[in-house]
């Protein structure tokens, strides 16, 4: 007679805490047993010489999404949590994104019927806050927060986005009074656009000087501006997609001062550089995304901050927007730089990439890889220990990687809608063979076997992470726009 649904046997669990050799026994969609020599179970998967890992969960990725400059992603529900599945990532967050004039609840709800018969993996939201109105703020946003979406992402720069600072102030006290957590997209508006102009006024129009709009100087103000909000409210907040050295230095200042400052970086910080942007014709056009990335000799202080702890989540900021009329050269093949969507794709690539040259080069030890891909992310948006991690009671969301399969990465092998990668031809070692999510095989040797529709949606809880400390609370004030 059988005891579980599925055992997996013979392989190495890691999780963020500890490695071991041990049997997972799983039943009813949930981790129900560890140890040695478990009893059997109606299917069994031998992993044997593999590591047995939490599912990745992909914290900042964008599905379904119509950017700022009006341009759909390639990537709707179905092809993004394909995507996912085969690269072992089982839970997203993408953002239902707020524009000015939206009902916040609105934009929600219409989000949700994006995901709903295509979702093949689990997902939660953020939210884009770009229209911090009364209602917004008063009714709107507690309410949502209450009802499991506990984190959403504010832009110090686009035009149709940004916030100025009392605005984000009012939002930073929002978010402490209701124990949110807010993630900063940091960089300075102004400067970038008073660099764009002239660059455009000399007649410098080709994707390299993306780049040099976006300075990392513009990068460092901003994140320096968010901490010492975040400080004057006294509340948690996180960086994403940090590019480098300076932008480093800023939140290691911070936690030096034991402020409660998180931060993420992305792939694309340790595998792009700004000469990529520099390839001919509009291939440089493949790799914009903002911030950028920066010279090769930034990846070093990239990859530092990943093992010293500076960098709490690794995520994709995955943006596929097409190299065609639909995509980045919406504006037709000769836009100027400004005209070309940023972002680039990443989501099946993000956990093999950062394996094969963090973990089988040293510099990472497995359970730290687990933490920045998985664990960090669930309890920072209230999502463990039900995600992230492989332990009784969890969701049996599993990723098998054989940690000696060779892959060379190519756009045909991929399961996004995308017409490239900007890793076409890179050669990683390691490499998830099977996924499942709550104890289903959603993906096996690149088949993705998940049905669309059966991914369900994830109610966060507030993360204790993500808590203000010791300060009184801020007095509620009516809200209110800067210079109404």
């Amino acid at each position: 007679m059988t005891e579980f649904d599925l055992v997996i046997r013979n392989g190495t669990v890691a999780t963020a805490a500890d490695v071991i050799a041990a049997d997972v026994g799983i039943s009813g969609g949930k981790v129900v047993a560890l140890g040695a020599k478990l009893a059997s179970g109606h299917e069994e998967i031998d992993a044997r010489g593999k590591l047995v890992l939490p599912g990745g969960i992909d914290s900042h990725c964008h599905i379904a999404q119509l950017s700022s400059s009006g341009v759909m992603t390639a990537d709707d529900f179905e092809t993004g949590s394909r995507s996912a599945a085969a690269g072992g990532t089982t839970t997203l967050i993408p953002f239902a994104a707020q524009y000015r004039g939206q009902s916040l609840r609105q934009v929600v709800e219409d989000y949700h019927r994006q995901a709903e018969g295509k979702a093949m993996v689990d997902y939660a939201f953020h939210l884009i806050i770009s229209d911090p109105r009364p209602d917004v703020l008063g009714q709107e946003l507690p309410a949502l927060i209450r009802d499991g979406y506990t984190s959403f992402k504010i832009y110090l720069t686009y035009d149709a986005l940004k916030l100025n600072d009392r605005e984000t102030l009012d939002v930073l006290a929002l978010a402490r009074r209701e124990g949110a957590l807010v993630m900063i997209h940091a960089e300075n508006h102004d400067v970038i656009t008073f660099l764009t102009e002239r660059l455009l006024a000399a007649g410098h129009t080709q994707p390299k000087f993306h780049a040099v709009a976006h300075a990392a100087v513009a990068e460092r103000e901003a994140t320096h501006r968010a901490i010492s909000l975040a400080e004057i409210v006294d509340v948690p907040i996180l960086i994403v997609h940090v590019s480098g050295r300076e932008a480093i230095d800023q939140i290691a200042w911070a936690r030096g001062r034991s402020l409660k400052v998180y931060a993420e970086t992305c792939p694309q910080y340790l595998f792009l550089s700004e000469d990529d942007l520099d390839k001919p014709d509009l291939e440089g056009a493949r790799c914009m995304c903002s911030p950028p990335p920066r010279d090769k000799a930034n990846q070093e202080f990239v990859w530092r901050g990943l093992e010293t702890g500076v960098f709490d989540v690794f995520s994709s900021d995955h943006a596929p927007y097409r190299v065609d009329a639909s995509g980045k050269l919406k504006h037709g093949p000769q836009g100027h730089f400004k005209k070309i969507a940023n972002g680039v794709p990443g989501l099946e690539v993000r956990l093999p990439l950062l394996f094969s040259e963090g973990v089988k080069t040293g510099r990472l030890d497995l359970t730290r890889f687990v933490a920045l891909t998985a664990t960090t992310a669930a309890k920072l948006y209230g999502l463990y220990p039900r995600k992230g991690t492989i332990a009784v009671g969890s969701d049996a969301d599993i990723a098998i990687w054989d940690p000696e399969k060779s892959v060379t990465i190519r756009q045909q092998d991929l399961h996004d809608a995308m017409d490239y990668t900007p890793y076409e031809g890179r050669v990683v070692t390691g490499w998830p063979v099977t996924t499942l999510s709550r104890g289903e095989i959603v993906c096996a040797e690149g088949n993705v076997t998940a049905k669309p529709g059966r991914g369900r949606f994830l109610r966060c809880d507030l993360a204790s992470a993500a808590r203000p400390s010791g300060r009184p609370p801020i007095p509620s004030v009516p809200m209110h726009r800067q210079g109404a």
